[in-house]
């Protein structure tokens, strides 16, 4: 705690430019006698500071978001509350960071800022003078990208690796499906995080489950649900409206899957009690998921001859061209794979099994995909080397249940993932040291 009275003194020190003793910074009277507040500590988070400043700032950021996703504002003061509540879960966040020597690059970040430019198809400058023109400074944008990818990074390696899911969860949730009937729904939701403190109080409890009904109120009484999000909300997407998007029911943890099967769209959740806090969603769509899916797959086997410092590019070819004349000359294609194939499938002859698309890479699928079923390629290039590949067959499945499967493992991992990563951030926050004075006049 003396850490955090010494750099928030010198932070206030900084930024007095005059000699005040007043508890926040002015600087001296402009030539119109006023006093003009140049910035002030309104939290401080273990050893550091946010400024008046710094919340400006993100304010700024966030309302020019809310804009054009067409979201009302909710009043200032409530923003405010709002934007800094969430810079502060995410400052513990990277000061962990910090501590645990998480870094990140420059060529990284660089990479990053370049594909937002070019996923937007316009250059690094353009996006420079579109911040700009929306009142966004470049080096604070390029700093909020810089937070981000630390913070994933972070969620990565403190939460998301430690997910496992047993084959046994699938085939369980595969089961409920069968004996409930119908089709696999997905739900396009919006939700609002009330957060609870782990040893809360009784008293914090009651303020915040008034907060969670003071926000239904608003949500039933036909206020805007994003608006309201943000507003109230305490989740990462709360001035994203509370949009969590579409989710496999799979996907929800339980107590939103329980209460979103009986609402209709467009309906609001009552308020829901998880160990996080309390919870109101929002059903915006709903569709449903099961379709056949059918993939032309093609059986087929290859011989692999790799480069090395000892094997030159021009040698390899080489040798793949006289094993090419050897399989015309009618030598068996599996035997000869046993013996030069320098890939893994040597000792199956050579055979890959049935291949779908996107399973090789896509010079070897094209190759592939060109040949007739008998038909052996010449030589083809990959990262892997050369190749002569042949098509023994090909046939239409239905990889449904596969499909299945993968989408249920996925949905089950971002669910763990999810609730482990909010439990995660609420156990950071509540051992940091914060204090508030935003408040302060």
């Amino acid at each position: 705690m003396n850490a955090a009275l010494t750099r928030a003194v010198a932070a206030a020190c900084l930024v007095l430019l005059a000699s005040v003793a007043a508890p926040h910074a002015y600087a001296q009277k402009p030539a119109a006698g006023r006093i003009v507040l140049l910035d002030r500590i309104i939290a401080v988070v273990n050893d550091e500071v946010i400024t008046r400043r710094d919340l400006d700032e993100r304010v700024k950021i966030v309302l020019t978001q809310l804009r054009q996703q067409g979201t009302p504002p909710p009043p200032q003061d409530v923003l405010e509350k709002q934007v800094l509540e969430r810079m502060i879960f995410n400052r513990v966040q990277l000061q962990y960071a910090k501590e645990t020597g998480l870094r990140v690059d420059d060529a990284t970040l660089e990479k990053t800022i370049s594909r937002i430019a070019e996923d937007s198809k316009i250059t690094l400058a353009q996006l420079r003078d579109a911040l700009e023109k929306d009142g966004v400074n470049f080096n604070q944008f390029r700093q909020d990208i810089l937070e981000e990818i630390t913070m994933a990074r972070l969620r990565e390696r403190e939460v998301d690796n430690k997910i496992t899911i047993a084959e046994s969860e699938i085939d369980n949730l595969l089961s409920a499906r069968q004996i409930q009937g119908g089709p696999t729904e997905e739900y396009n939701l919006s939700h609002i995080l009330i957060r609870v403190p782990e040893q809360a109080s009784p008293e914090q409890l009651q303020e915040r489950r008034a907060r969670a009904e003071q926000a239904l109120a608003q949500a039933r009484g036909g206020a805007d649900f994003r608006q309201v999000a943000a507003s109230f909300s305490d989740a990462p997407d709360a001035v994203q409206g509370g949009a969590m998007g579409w989710r496999e029911m799979a996907r929800l943890p339980a107590i939103f899957a329980d209460a979103v099967k009986g609402l209709k769209l467009g309906e609001v959740s009552n308020v829901l009690r998880s160990p996080n806090g309390f919870h109101i969603v929002r059903v915006n769509e709903r569709r449903g998921q099961d379709q056949p899916l059918i993939v032309s797959q093609t059986h087929a086997r290859h011989i692999l001859i790799k480069t090395s410092e000892l094997v030159s590019e021009n040698e390899a070819k080489e040798h793949a061209v006289k094993l090419k004349e050897r399989l015309d000359n009618n030598t068996d294609f599996a035997e000869l794979a046993r013996l030069q194939s320098e890939d893994a499938s040597a000792s199956r002859g050579g055979d890959l099994g049935w291949v779908s698309p996107a399973d090789t890479v896509p010079e070897f699928e094209k190759a592939m995909d060109a040949l007739k079923p008998g038909q052996i390629s010449d030589p083809v290039r990959s990262p892997f080397g050369w190749h002569l590949i042949q098509v023994l067959e090909r046939r239409n499945q239905d990889m449904s249940q596969q499909q299945q499967r993968l989408r249920t493992r996925l949905a089950l991992r971002a669910q763990k993932a999810d609730e482990a990563y909010q439990e995660w951030v609420r156990q950071l926050h509540d051992k940091a040291f914060v204090e508030y004075r935003l408040e302060e006049k």
